[in-house]
């Protein structure tokens, strides 16, 4: 009988800010793929009274977690080619980002259950940690830059091929609550375990609040403010239905940290109405860290002018920025607290999406975790034990 050998273990130390704790000095000990121990230097070395004290490195973030990225580095999630997809993922992982939920847009349907299930392949292997469809069941009056040749009303056969594609790996689908068939698919996407996510809706705000927890089966909402109406003080809509709901932990909101799709006012009005329920995304496509040029989402050309993306009808086409710059514009233009961004891109998100053992610093945790600078520019990323720069 082959004996097992015991995994080796290394120690990191630096300053800590996650959901757990904070800690000005601490040392996260790592074994394999998991975090062992995360203790203050004090207790590390009364643990360890034979061994050097391993030198400070920065501030030590858990790995963050981006649940709405179509792609990055000239490479794209809405594909059947699984190497362009890795490619993508591997780009955010880098950046720090060592959780991504890969995101497929609206297309014909049997394109999107083709990427689906590709995609399904790289999560079981790990490298994405779970799939979202945004589309196709979503408002063509807000459509964005989703093509709507391809939108059509919710219906169940489509949602079960798509289920069956993922084979357990759909974390979120975007839904618009208005349109005919919502209901139905919604709660068959809640059996399976799957975030309903409210967005690219044109709802009253009446519509949009009942469909939301608790009364109805929405979790989660789509990039707040972008894809609905604008917040008016006569006309809610949405934006205010959500963040109603966001504030009495209902629901989480998820908000593009570009500094592009939406203002750094309200962002900072987010934060403060709805505290703990924000999810930072970068709403991530090919573009994400190229040069301006033109690119593609899904049926969609794009064109990136002076880092913003646009389809021809002159919507944002997604974000070219990586999660860490999100979070770091939430506290530098936005005066968000470090700890509570840091939180809105790692462990809201996760728990938004059902996924476990990650977005913290805790014992048995996935050793994820970036080391930054005063200035939140990126160090080092470990992913699952293994550093990757």
């Amino acid at each position: 009988m082959k004996r097992q050998t015991r995994a080796a273990e290394f120690h990191v130390r630096g300053q800590i800010v996650s959901a757990a704790q904070v800690l000005d000095d601490g040392v996260v000990s790592v074994r394999g793929e998991r975090i062992h121990a995360v203790q203050s230097v004090t207790e590390w070395a009364a643990a360890h009274p034979d061994s050097a004290m391993p030198t400070f490195s920065g501030t030590m973030l858990p790995g963050l977690v981006d649940i709405h990225n179509h792609g990055g580095f000239g490479h794209r999630f809405d594909t059947v080619d699984d190497a362009e997809a890795r490619a993508a993922a591997e780009f955010h992982h880098s950046r720090g980002s060592t959780t991504v939920l890969a995101s497929v847009v609206t297309g014909a349907a049997a394109d999107m259950v083709a990427q689906t299930t590709m995609l399904a392949g790289l999560a079981e292997t790990g490298m994405i940690g779970g799939i979202h469809a945004e589309g196709p069941f979503l408002s063509s009056a807000r459509c964005g830059a989703q093509d709507p040749r391809y939108l059509r009303d919710p219906d169940l056969e489509l949602t079960d091929r798509l289920l069956t594609a993922a084979g357990g790996h759909l974390r979120v689908m975007t839904i618009a609550p208005e349109l005919p068939g919502y209901r139905a698919v919604a709660e068959r996407l809640s059996d399976n375990h799957v975030a309903v996510s409210l967005g690219h809706s044109d709802a009253t705000f009446d519509e949009f609040r009942t469909s939301l927890r608790p009364k109805g089966f929405g979790s989660l909402v789509t990039h707040l403010a972008n894809g609905m109406p604008p917040l008016h003080h006569r006309k809610p809509g949405p934006v205010a239905a959500a963040l109603v709901a966001a504030a009495t932990g209902d629901v989480v909101v998820e908000l593009i940290g570009d500094g592009v799709h939406v203002d750094s006012g309200f962002a900072a009005l987010a934060f403060a109405t709805a505290p703990g329920q924000v999810a930072l995304i970068t709403d991530a496509m090919q573009a994400a860290g190229m040069p301006d040029g033109d690119y593609q989402l899904g049926p969609q050309a794009v064109r990136v002018t002076d880092g913003v993306a646009r389809v021809a009808s002159g919507s944002i086409a997604g974000g070219t920025a990586h999660l860490l710059q999100c979070l770091a514009w939430a506290v530098r233009d936005c005066g968000v607290p470090l700890r509570d961004a840091v939180i809105a891109a790692t462990s809201i998100p996760a728990r938004s999406a059902g996924l476990a053992d990650l977005g913290d610093i805790s014992t048995d945790q996935f050793a994820d975790l970036l080391i930054v600078d005063d200035n939140l520019q990126l160090r080092r990323v470990l992913r699952h034990g293994q550093w990757l720069t």
